[in-house]
């Protein structure tokens, strides 16, 4: 916990999220089983802790362990079953690929869509817009719609709008290791000069256990939907490593 001369960006209290279990089953399969008990999956499990303004805080664990969720709670795009999440007044944005577009509108449609979820004014957009265009390198793929972009165009697009329309807290989950080599070191050192700035807080999912070492300033373990630890990368990561053994 921050000490308390330190501001406060994210507080997450007691979050518990649960999703209901659907199996692959036929559709007249699912209609017989209408009325039988729904298998529940607790993706969350209670879990607390806070961020410091202008931290980096990375989140590890195994697949199926809650930090995908974690991100898209805090994002406002689920809602919790139980507790509380406090983003303290600050703007946020998500960069992960498959959440956040239109996929039958243009990139550049997409542009000024996304701009303006984000709590931006048209002007304000257009004003970004060409460092965007430039940034993404997608050539005229901008003026396609989405659903003809590759994972790598769209990581490439999601990325350049979340670090060209620059908010208070950048949510990231995995679009670091997304793209051709050129675009992973463009996306890698753009990420660090957003995160020099001592007043922006960020959140990284990542797998790549190097990449949160170098970035993070903490790192919270989750473990089937609970917190095992939250510390330092030096603390956390050798820990974690022994653990997946």
């Amino acid at each position: 916990m921050a000490e308390n001369n330190k501001k406060i960006a994210i507080t997450v209290k007691n979050l518990h999220i649960t999703y209901r279990g659907l199996k692959k089953t036929s559709i007249r399969a699912s209609w017989k089983k209408l009325g039988s008990k729904v298998e529940l999956f607790h993706a969350l499990k209670g879990v607390s802790f806070e961020v410091e303004e202008g931290k980096i805080l990375g989140i590890i664990g195994k697949n199926g362990s809650g930090k995908s969720t974690m991100l898209r709670a805090i994002a406002g795009i689920f809602s919790p079953d139980k507790g509380k999440i406090d983003l303290h007044g600050n703007t946020i944005s998500l960069l992960s690929i498959g959440v956040g577009f239109n996929k039958k509108l243009t990139g550049k449609e997409n542009i000024y869509l996304s701009g303006m979820l984000l709590g931006f004014s048209e002007e304000e957009v257009a004003e970004k817009e060409k460092e965007i265009i430039d940034f993404a390198d997608i050539g005229d793929f901008i003026y396609k719609p989405v659903k003809t972009y590759s994972s790598g165009m769209y990581s490439k697009l999601a990325f350049a709008i979340t670090a060209i329309l620059e908010t208070d807290i950048i949510l990231i989950d995995e679009v670091l290791s997304v793209g051709d080599a050129k675009f992973k070191e463009k996306s890698y050192n753009k990420m660090k000069e957003l995160i020099s700035d001592e007043h922006r807080t960020v959140i990284i999912v990542s797998h790549s256990l190097d990449t949160i070492k170098e970035l993070c300033d903490e790192v919270l373990w989750l473990n089937d939907g609970e917190v095992i630890m939250i510390g330092s990368p030096d603390e956390v990561l050798p820990k974690y490593e022994e653990f997946m053994k």
